[in-house]
């Protein structure tokens, strides 16, 4: 995401430099971190250091949090970030439902919705449903203009361009190739908006979570589709034509049923299909075949399953996923076992996930091209 784009009138969030500076910030939470301690992580000299955090604290982004005894001279100063300096607003437009939250700059979410939602519906109305919901949940307690929302991360059903923020062949969904999401939303809510595949967003959000320790992992989304987003050498991988995570369209049965991308045999539709007839078992081994012949093409270190269909079921899917992936593994002679979880919360992880790809860049981390 292109920092031109993000909708923050902050000066200071121009600056790299800056952005390291207010990521530590966020990391260090309510404790704080000292001038010093910036300034050791960072590699900056005290003096710059001195300077950033003059102008986070005059445009209201950091704040004193004490002081800290030190082991030689006077007590160190202590900053924090000011979480509420900053909201984005994160949209999840699913198949049949939406989800919106409004998260500050330290993730915490501030507010939330949830309505049913028809993506099968003319544009101007699905427009106009996901315009209001960000117009309510930017409101909460307070009115609008009383929040600096910074801009509206939307996460959709792929596939798409998200560098363009344009809708391609979304499965059943044929009627929005070619619709140009981003400008759309961004004339309906008047903010800056930036538009990513559902499982991007969330694979972004749980990354950032990790604080970087989580390594190259799948998030494996099974709701009304099934997706994947990838986070390999420590950045969200959307590949060159921004089509990589199409997890669910893989043939494991040649001969299978139809999928709704008009394809035979795809893991989605054998998913599904076995979601539908309430085999949760027979679908997380399916699921976990898939997932199998992730870890053995990417040699990632871990899994990870969400959604709502994962949800209402988490231990069955942990458990069905895990023994293919341990079984595969066997047969190849690894002996080091790929972590399966589930991330729990649903749909949640990908609305946080969408508020993300708004903030992150502002902290330096973009997760992505």
């Amino acid at each position: 995401m292109n920092r031109s784009n993000s909708g923050a009138n902050l000066p200071t969030l121009r600056s790299h430099n800056a952005a390291l500076v207010l990521d530590l910030l966020r990391a260090a939470g309510e404790r704080g971190i000292s001038r010093l301690e910036l300034a050791e992580r960072t590699g900056l000299t005290p003096q710059a250091v001195s300077k950033i955090t003059a102008r986070l604290r005059a445009e209201g982004l950091a704040a004193g949090a004490g002081r800290r005894a030190s082991t030689g001279g006077k007590p160190r100063t202590v900053l924090r970030l000011v979480p509420d300096a900053g909201y984005a607003v994160g949209l999840h437009l699913d198949r049949d439902e939406l989800t919106v939250v409004l998260v500050d700059l330290s993730g915490a979410v501030a507010a939330s919705r949830t309505a049913p939602l028809d993506l099968g519906a003319p544009a101007d109305e699905v427009l106009a449903a996901a315009a209001d919901a960000v117009t309510e949940v930017r409101g909460g307690d307070q009115g609008p203009g009383e929040r600096q929302v910074l801009g509206v991360g939307a996460a959709v059903p792929g596939p798409l361009d998200h560098r363009d923020g344009v809708l391609h062949r979304v499965t059943g969904f044929p009627q929005w190739d070619g619709y140009p999401l981003r400008d759309a939303l961004a004339v309906r809510t008047g903010l800056p908006v930036v538009v990513d595949k559902d499982t991007n967003a969330a694979a972004l959000g749980l990354a950032l979570r990790a604080a970087g320790d989580g390594g190259d992992f799948a998030y494996l989304h099974l709701g009304t589709g099934l997706g994947a987003g990838l986070v390999l050498g420590g950045a969200l991988h959307r590949g060159a034509r921004t089509a990589a995570g199409e997890f669910g369209h893989q043939t494991v049965q040649l001969d299978g049923p139809v999928c709704g991308c008009g394809g035979r045999g795809c893991i989605e539709a054998l998913c599904l299909a076995a979601v539908a007839r309430g085999d949760a078992a027979e679908a997380a081994r399916v699921l976990g075949t898939g997932a199998a012949n992730l870890v053995g093409l990417l040699d990632i270190d871990r899994v990870v399953l969400g959604g709502r269909t994962v949800a209402a079921d988490p231990d069955a899917y942990v458990r069905g996923v895990r023994a293919v992936i341990d079984e595969r593994a066997g047969l190849g002679g690894i002996d080091a076992p790929v972590p399966v979880t589930a991330a729990g919360g649903g749909d949640r992880p990908v609305a946080e996930g969408a508020a993300q790809l708004i903030l992150a860049p502002l902290f330096g981390r973009a997760g992505g091209a």
